[in-house]
């Protein structure tokens, strides 16, 4: 009998992908299980079968799949070699690309991907500060696989527990629990690492403001920049993890949108539509401990990546980042985002279940949250939504935008989205038995499979 491409997968890989994102415990059972290729904003499957994607490459896809000018720089830059012996000119414009772009960066390490820089981050806190403890939001999920922070969640099998023993839980928006943890750890704590925003505003609710936060008068005032007196009164690092709001929130990232300075940051994902760059960045006073011109002084290792500055990748960041400039691409973002936002729940609103689903967060990152009819969130009517997008031939795992994404796709997804939810009543009204057609997807953190 021939085996799936399930099978196929995960028979030779373990998960049946390399992140765990893709995998099959992600997507209802009628999403493809492999995919043959992208182009815009959609996705193909090997028997032809054609998606409009939203997840876009879990988000590095930022102006669309197959790019033609992106492509084109990257494979000019191959058949300049791709990889030499020393650095090389595309090596040093792309890193004087990025501290000219950013305002807080005065140097820069490329890597592969996003855990090598965040890793990098707090090694060179440590080695700063000379203290020991990092301090994250026990909120966002995910900043490496390492054991600094993977030893730390209930994923932690095959991590030593004194690598994690150091890391320390703070919640997002609850200033007063980062405050207590610097009391409890005086001069103890080396860093504190955060994304930036995810689907929250970074405000402390004291403000009633319904613009977008950049424009808020209170803005000075947010969770953000209270994080950064906090960090800069007890000498501790501030870095801002940008993975997922480097050049959406704006081209310079949310520390621009939100009016703060870091010490460090990390990039990745939509630097280079899809292809694989990450960058540790920040104040030169921190970063240079990582150089070799300071004679006499102590080293340390920072990051050694034989692939890190490969010619290909950082020739389609430098195209990405002039395409992000010349069309605007982060003003569609927003627009486009707000049509969406609005029409879907526009179309909730409609049916009567505007509590049980809605879309929430940034226009330029939404994010929908799928409710029981006694209104807590339900990962079996997420499932059941997400289904009912791809008979729709929507695949929405999230919502990730892009260039590519426009008016036609708009249309079509606002029809999908419709349909989804007028099933996604019906389910409310007289339970799943008979509409939801597949397992129910998992947390990727989860302590079991």
């Amino acid at each position: 009998m021939k085996k799936s491409y399930s099978q196929r997968l995960h028979n030779v890989i373990p998960g049946g992908a390399h992140t765990y994102s893709r995998g099959d415990d992600q997507f209802p059972s009628n999403a493809p299980s492999i995919l043959e290729r992208g182009e815009g904003a959609y996705v193909f499957c090997p028997e032809g079968k054609k998606y409009l994607d939203y997840g876009m490459g879990l988000r590095s896809v930022n102006i669309g799949y197959g790019n033609k000018e992106v492509a084109d720089a990257c494979y000019q830059e191959i058949l300049k070699g791709n990889n030499l012996t020393r650095a090389s000119i595309t090596e040093l414009k792309a890193a004087e690309l990025l501290c000219e772009l950013i305002p807080s960066v005065d140097m820069v390490k490329f890597a592969k991907h996003g855990s090598t820089v965040t890793t990098a981050a707090v090694k060179l806190a440590r080695a700063y500060t000379g203290k020991k403890f990092i301090a994250i939001p026990v909120e966002q999920p995910f900043f490496s696989y390492d054991d600094w922070f993977i030893g730390s969640t209930v994923i932690n099998r095959g991590t030593v527990d004194e690598a994690s023993q150091f890391t320390l839980k703070f919640n997002y928006n609850d200033i007063s629990s980062l405050q207590r943890l610097f009391d409890a750890y005086p001069d103890q704590i080396a860093g504190v690492m955060l994304e930036a925003a995810t689907t929250v505003k970074p405000c402390d609710h004291s403000c009633d403001f319904n613009g977008v936060c950049k424009e808020c008068p209170n803005n000075k005032n947010n969770f953000l920049h209270k994080v950064q007196s906090i960090c800069k009164s007890n000498g501790a690092v501030f870095i801002i993890d940008e993975m997922i709001t480097g050049f959406r929130w704006h081209i310079q990232g949310a520390q621009t949108y939100y009016g703060i300075e870091p010490d460090l940051c990390t990039f990745g994902k939509a630097m280079a539509n899809g292809f694989a760059v990450a960058a540790l960045a920040g104040k030169k006073e921190i970063m240079q401990i990582g150089g070799i011109l300071d004679e006499g002084s102590e080293r340390i290792f920072l990051t050694s990546t034989t692939h890190g500055a490969e010619m290909s990748a950082l020739g389609a960041f430098i195209k990405t980042m002039e395409l992000l400039k010349r069309d605007k691409v982060v003003d569609h973002f927003w627009n486009y985002g707000n049509k969406l936002v609005s029409g879907m729940n526009d179309i909730s609103k409609s049916i009567g279940i505007q509590d049980q689903f809605y879309v929430e967060g940034y226009p330029c990152s939404p994010n929908y949250v799928a409710k029981d009819k006694d209104g807590n969130v339900s990962l079996a009517l997420r499932t059941l939504f997400a289904q009912e997008m791809l008979e729709n031939k929507v695949m929405m795992p999230y919502v990730a935008v892009s260039y590519s994404h426009q008016e036609t796709e708009l249309d079509m997804t606002l029809s999908a989205v419709e349909h989804a939810l007028k099933i996604y009543k019906k389910a409310l009204e007289s339970g799943l038995d008979g509409f939801l057609k597949s397992p129910v997807i998992k947390p990727v953190f989860r302590k079991y499979n």
